[in-house]
């Protein structure tokens, strides 16, 4: 019991590492969106690169230090996405990306959203197990924009990049959707399940983690969907 609550108490710190890093993260959002605009790229791309490495670092150090917060697991996902809002809006704003891909991506995050509320109110806390495919949406996408943004300009490099990036950009665009379907199916299961209490664990794809919302966040071993 008192290993129980000392393991509780822990998951509500608050001052912890990974939170100032991914806090840091979140500050960096607005300063990235204004770079993005006023078109000082390079500068754009280096926040891009301290979020990326911060994102990395916090769920590095919240398992090595054992510091793993339920705020971290709210601040990692929402700055994994408000990065990529931020550069769906610039990009789209200077015209680099157009706007049937923001309507994709947008309509994504509108189809996962039922999920949440649906899994909570049968009894499972509003929790997914985490699989691979939302992972690897969510890092085709973070690898698209920069190159996107690198080509917006001129030169041989920036027209590779910028063929590398819409690739990013379609595979990503299509992996996100197939998350969402697969989180949809294993929402369909539990409802034809019809339980009403919580479960050591939902009923998720082969290789999936227990404990991981749709809409959480890597820093405590959970997904962005992303």
């Amino acid at each position: 019991m008192s290993a129980e609550v000392g393991r509780t108490s822990g998951q509500d710190r608050v001052l912890t590492v990974p939170n100032v890093l991914s806090l840091a993260r979140l500050a960096g959002v607005p300063l990235f969106l204004w770079l993005v605009l006023v078109e000082a790229d390079w500068w754009a791309l280096g926040v891009l690169v301290f979020a990326g490495l911060s994102d990395w670092l916090d769920g590095k150090l919240a398992r090595a230090l054992n510091q793993t917060s339920r705020l971290g697991m709210v601040l990692d996902p929402a700055a994994d996405r408000l990065y990529i809002f931020a550069t769906l809006v610039g990009l789209t704003i200077r015209d680099i990306i157009p706007l049937w891909l923001v309507a994709l991506l947008v309509a994504r995050e509108v189809a996962i959203t039922p999920i949440a509320p649906m899994v909570r109110r049968l009894g499972y806390g509003g929790t997914l197990p985490v699989h691979f495919t939302g992972k690897a949406a969510t890092l085709c996408l973070l690898y698209a924009f920069p190159l996107l943004l690198l080509g917006d300009h001129d030169g041989g490099a920036a027209t590779a990049a910028k063929v590398i990036g819409w690739s990013f950009a379609i595979w990503g665009t299509a992996l996100y959707w197939w998350a969402a379907v697969l989180y949809w199916a294993q929402t369909r299961q539990l409802v034809l399940a019809g339980r009403g209490s919580p479960p050591a664990r939902a009923p998720g794809p082969p290789g999936a983690r227990p404990g991981a919302d749709p809409s959480a966040g890597d820093q405590k071993g959970a997904e962005t969907p992303r």
